[in-house]
């Protein structure tokens, strides 16, 4: 988890560590996971009881052309009060899993969120790393350009001075200027490089773009990488890619719904309460005579709506599918990845073998 110290490089491991303190695109991942957390955390409220204190207080006239005119004396047609305070329960009563399904389904759409947060940790610490080495690599080609400026304008000196003497042509003097100016064209082009590195490396520290200009300014080796690169089996490579961790735990998280999808075919059972004070008085809704209770056991059972939930239970399955390929194709991709990966780095060390035997000739 810390590969970057591999490169012993103090700038190196500060940015790093700084990135992953500040930088706001992990910081919304991070915002991310506490949004699941606490939607985790509704789902899991529907296990227990809901309490909560009703109260009301309503004045009503009843119409006398209504179902009752006539029957009742017209004393009952008056204006009255009514007063209602107490406390109201209901529980969800999880026979068929129901809501141990979304509570398991929210579980994993948590764990999912906890590895999308890592997968952009990965990405966070690989750019900077990529810029850093960037920039340093930019700082000795603009040191070595400069060098070489100095040595072509010597060049072009000698060069005008033998020609002044008569000993070699004007197209010897025209072709020294033209060197020199294709390298000073190089500098232009090396700065501009060098100052986008350095600002896409504030950016990702949340700071103002070249607000670490001066921090890095000093010239300082490239950081070089170690000899060997080592990956283990292919499955455990797998087990370490958190995009494919990610995939899988957003494929059982809709697993999960199927469940919940299912549970509509069966009645959900409640168990409901109510404790309180009722009266037509306000005087009076304190009174032991104003006191009330109830006790439910609603059932609802939705027996038949035109095959819609038998649909939901579909649909959720056809999702569970997509995500199936989703995951699948993360597989091969992960492993295509690395796979390109190797072959690029071993064709690179060839080629670099190749370049430091031309340098020595």
């Amino acid at each position: 988890q810390t590969w970057w110290t591999v490169f012993d490089d103090a700038a190196l491991t500060s940015l790093i560590e700084r990135a992953r303190i500040s930088n706001l695109t992990l910081r919304e991942a991070m915002w991310r996971v506490e949004e699941a957390r606490s939607l985790r955390g509704v789902v899991a409220g529907q296990r227990f009881p809901g309490v909560g204190l009703d109260g009301n207080a309503v004045r009503s006239e009843a119409s006398k052309n209504g179902l009752l005119g006539g029957v009742v004396p017209d004393e009952a047609f008056e204006p009255a009060n009514r007063f209602d305070l107490g406390v109201a329960a209901s529980w969800e009563l999880d026979l068929w899993g129901r809501i141990r399904r979304q509570v398991e389904a929210a579980d994993a759409e948590v764990a999912a969120s906890v590895e999308d947060y890592r997968d952009v940790l990965v990405s966070l610490y690989a750019e900077v790393a990529t810029n850093y080495v960037n920039a340093r690599a930019l700082q000795e080609r603009l040191r070595l350009a400069n060098a070489n400026v100095e040595a072509q304008e010597s060049t072009l000196q000698l060069t005008q001075d033998r020609f002044d003497s008569g000993l070699v042509s004007a197209l010897d003097v025209a072709q020294a200027e033209s060197n020199l100016a294709n390298t000073r064209s190089l500098i232009p082009s090396l700065e501009r490089q060098l100052a986008i590195a350095f600002n896409r490396l504030a950016v990702m520290l949340a700071m103002s773009p070249g607000a670490l200009d001066e921090e890095l300014s000093g010239v300082v080796p490239i950081p070089i990488e170690p000899q060997g690169v080592t990956t283990g089996l292919p499955a455990d490579l797998l087990r370490q890619r958190p995009d494919i961790r990610s995939a899988e735990r957003r494929l059982a998280a809709q697993t999960a719904r199927i469940g919940v999808a299912t549970a509509e075919l069966y009645p959900q059972f409640s168990l409901t309460g109510f404790l309180g004070l009722q009266s037509t008085s306000g005087s009076d809704l304190f009174n032991s005579d104003s006191f009330t209770w109830s006790v439910g056991l609603p059932i609802r059972w939705r027996l038949f709506e035109g095959g819609a939930v038998r649909s939901q239970i579909a649909a959720e399955q056809a999702r569970t599918a997509q995500l199936i390929a989703n995951y699948e194709r993360a597989m091969l991709l992960a492993l295509e990845e690395v796979e390109d990966a190797m072959i690029s780095y071993e064709k690179e060390v060839s080629r670099r073998g190749r370049l430091a035997e031309s340098v020595d000739a």
